[in-house]
């Protein structure tokens, strides 16, 4: 694994350095949007949608719509000022019981390992963590975010789980909650019943995703009957490229609007925002 992170816990006047590395993974099957016809890649463009050329990443910035359409752009500097903690550090707020924190809360799941001059004060944090039942509710900023999570120890090391706020637990608004519903006590007991007879201890490795995995199959056996498309080494275009090809599309693209074939490029190269509302200038007719 390769940690993504480095901080430090600080609990009281102990600060214990550490490493984050992400404690889950997603085994989804993964894919690329390609042409049905020759298998190439698909590629998109970041194109205003005002005047339709394409932005650069450095151009890009961040808006914020109101509720008129209205649309407020945010700079780097205005997030400078933002009180969000630079200092990289797992502050602990409090210990409480676990079963006091609804899992609705957590959202993702992280490793900590100690540096080597912090694995006597992680070891005597968990130890103690770990005895006491407890878990720690701390505050952390990844990610230009700021958000609490929950340190517990697993399998001897600490997880740290981020948590949403409360304002971003939805309230379930449903009809039927408001609804008598009468349930009879035969019907509760059968339901009380059935759940007896399936309980059983939890084992995760029971499980297992058949979807991905008959997906799999379906993938082999493409790749057995040779159902596959060869493939070709694309040379990446430099900017100087791309220009020239842009440049030399629009001169090709003026040539045939001045000979009056009205043919259209097959991609027509952006102009300048000037050019495009100056009218087009035509040539003066010769009076015989």
């Amino acid at each position: 694994m390769r940690s993504i992170w480095k901080g430090a816990i600080s609990f009281g006047l102990v600060t214990i350095p550490v490493k984050l590395y992400s404690a889950t993974e997603q085994k989804d099957v993964t894919f690329h949007q390609v042409h049905r016809e020759d298998g190439g890649r698909i590629r998109y463009k970041r194109v205003c949608t005002q005047d339709g050329q394409e932005v650069a990443y450095s151009d890009i910035a961040k808006g914020y719509e109101l509720p008129t359409g209205e649309i407020v752009v945010l700079t780097d500097e205005d997030f400078e000022d933002l009180p969000l903690s630079t200092s990289r550090r797992i502050d602990v707020l409090q210990f409480a019981p676990a079963e006091q924190i609804d899992p609705i809360y957590f959202a993702k799941s992280y490793y900590l390992e100690p540096d080597a001059q912090g694995a006597k004060p992680y070891v005597l944090l968990r130890n103690a963590l770990e005895s006491s039942g407890q878990v720690a509710v701390v505050k952390v900023a990844l990610r230009q975010r700021e958000s609490l999570a929950t340190l517990r120890v697993r399998d001897g090391v600490f997880v740290l789980e981020t948590m949403l706020w409360p304002d971003e637990i939805r309230t379930p608004d449903f009809g039927f909650l408001e609804e008598d519903i009468e349930v009879r006590p035969q019907e509760l007991q059968m339901a009380e019943s059935l759940i007896s007879t399936m309980e059983s201890d939890f084992d995760p490795g029971e499980y297992h995703d058949t979807y991905r995995e008959a997906l799999q199959q379906v993938i082999e056996a493409k790749v057995a009957g040779k159902e596959v498309i060869p493939a070709r080494e694309e040379e990446e275009a430099g900017p100087a490229v791309d220009l020239m090809a842009a440049l030399r599309a629009s001169v090709e693209a003026a040539k045939r609007e001045r000979e009056g074939e009205g043919a259209k490029p097959r991609k027509p190269a952006a102009k300048p925002k000037d050019e495009e509302k100056a009218p087009a200038k035509r040539r003066p007719r010769k009076t015989a």
